[in-house]
């Protein structure tokens, strides 16, 4: 029997603020900026925090050597307009070449990998 429940998933960040505005304006929701630390509620109820981290490295992918942190998945119905509104946020595409697939990897504007995926 689980004896926890996840609260808030964390990214290390140069710029908290940023960063949750960078997601509000991919997933909605209400930015709380309580300094280095930054919380987007979200309208479902979940959250995402964000966090200030002195000589921030981003992750690299893909690179086997190197650990790509985490990475989010999020649930789109239309990939083509998705694509386009994550990209004028600010996004970084990483994987474009198969356009047959059901998902497209990304990186934040602080390089973080996530992926959009149809539902």
């Amino acid at each position: 029997m689980a004896f926890a429940k996840l609260g808030v998933v964390v990214l290390d960040c140069p710029d908290p603020r940023a960063l949750a505005e960078f997601y509000a304006g991919v997933l909605g929701g209400i930015v709380e900026d309580q300094g280095e630390w930054v919380e987007l509620k979200l309208p479902d109820g979940q959250a995402l925090a964000f966090q200030a981290t002195p000589g921030y490295v981003p992750p690299k992918w893909p690179a086997p050597d190197h650990s790509q942190q985490f990475h989010l998945d999020l649930v789109v119905a239309d990939l083509d307009a998705a694509e386009k509104e994550a990209l004028a946020l600010g996004a970084k595409a990483l994987d474009t070449e198969d356009r047959s697939r059901t998902f497209r990897v990304y990186a934040d504007p602080v390089g973080h990998p996530f992926c959009l995926c149809l539902s």
